[in-house]
């Protein structure tokens, strides 16, 4: 699924890309019109806050979520209790451009990425656009758990 966060969900279109989700964000000043075209042209389930933004999006026969509030978490399960997490695809996207990560030998990464991690890890994925190395370092294990608490509660349901 593809999804379109405006403006105010920054960080909820960073870990919608960490889950593997294709989520264009607007992250400069763009119209609310404009918006609107990306989403229809692109077919991307709008997701804001911006009750007049959905309403228009819903009257143009574009699937809208609305989020009602500013937790993170809550944002999350809102939006994960509506469509599924493909877990194949957690951690496969660029969480500053969206573009899919491409694996990377190892040896291609010495001198690029600090010492210590290329010692303590043996796989690593890179971002062609943003030119960003990726590997699964210590903040693996909070995204982890972070995806774990947020499945939980939504079977919980």
């Amino acid at each position: 699924m593809k999804l379109l966060c405006d403006q105010m969900l920054g960080s909820l279109a960073k870990w919608l890309r960490i889950l593997g989700f294709d989520t264009f964000y607007a992250n400069k000043e763009i119209t609310d019109e404009e918006l609107l075209n990306i989403a229809k042209i692109e077919k991307r389930t709008i997701i804001s806050r911006d009750k007049e933004l959905i309403l228009r999006g819903k009257k143009q026969n574009i699937s809208a979520i609305e989020i009602q509030n500013t937790d993170l978490d809550d944002q999350l399960e809102l939006v994960l209790n509506l469509i599924e997490i493909d877990e194949k695809l957690v951690l496969s996207r660029c969480t500053l451009c969206n573009k899919i990560l491409e694996k990377i030998e190892k040896n291609k990464v010495e001198g690029k990425v600090p010492k210590k991690v290329f010692d303590n890890n043996d796989e690593f994925w890179f971002c062609n656009k943003c030119k960003k190395f990726y590997w699964t370092g210590s903040h693996y294990k909070k995204i982890t758990d972070k995806i774990d608490g947020i499945t939980k509660r939504k079977t919980k349901k």
